[in-house]
């Protein structure tokens, strides 16, 4: 898939807010801080189309970018980061369980990991959601170029385990090196049958 054009849509908290089209949508969720924005803003060849910060829970509003006039990229709010308020904490769960619920042209959703980090509670959680309602996705793990080759390969077999997933449906990414980007890329076309024609 080459990435042509890309538009910011429109942010929402709600249905009634949602974009009112009917394109393909893939949604992609992690922890806080993962590098969510660093991810897409890699796969979109944009530099600052979405907000990156240093600072973990910016992401508060689900986040809806339209690629090539033919497919949506959504970026849901980071879980997990205890200094927000539990207010809007509270408010994030729900929001989010909606969109996946309800969203109708969702296809698919990409679930990043800190290849650094063991799976945690929400990781598990938002996995047996998916398999639960049979939604195709994909695990991605972040910041692969903070480890040395060897690391990297230790720290894939190992999530792989905990999350009982097969080596094929996981991928090392960077945004730095872009290491990962062309395959995600792929993948999201072979999912949602989109193409760069």
């Amino acid at each position: 898939m080459i990435i042509k054009t890309v538009n910011f849509v429109k942010s929402a908290v709600k249905s009634s807010q949602y974009p009112e089209y009917d394109f393909p949508e893939i949604a992609f969720a992690g922890r806080s801080n993962v590098g969510k924005s660093s991810l897409i803003n890699t796969l979109i060849q944009r530099k600052d189309m979405v907000k990156t910060s240093s600072k973990p829970g910016c992401t508060q509003l689900i986040n809806f970018f339209l690629i090539n006039e033919i497919l949506s990229f959504v970026d849901l709010p980071g879980f997990g980061y205890a200094r927000v308020s539990k207010k809007i904490r509270a408010q994030w769960q729900p929001m989010v369980e909606y969109y996946l619920s309800l969203r109708q042209n969702l296809l698919g959703l990409i679930l990043l990991i800190d290849i650094r980090r063991n799976p945690e509670k929400e990781e598990f959680e938002m996995v047996d959601w998916l398999e639960a309602h049979k939604m195709p996705y994909l695990v991605v793990l972040t910041k692969s170029d903070k480890l040395s080759k060897a690391k990297q390969v230790k720290r894939l077999l190992s999530i792989c385990s905990q999350l009982e997933r097969e080596k094929n449906g996981v991928i090392l990414f960077s945004s730095k090196t872009r290491k990962g980007r062309d395959v995600i890329l792929e993948e999201i076309e072979n999912l949602t049958g989109t193409c760069d024609d």
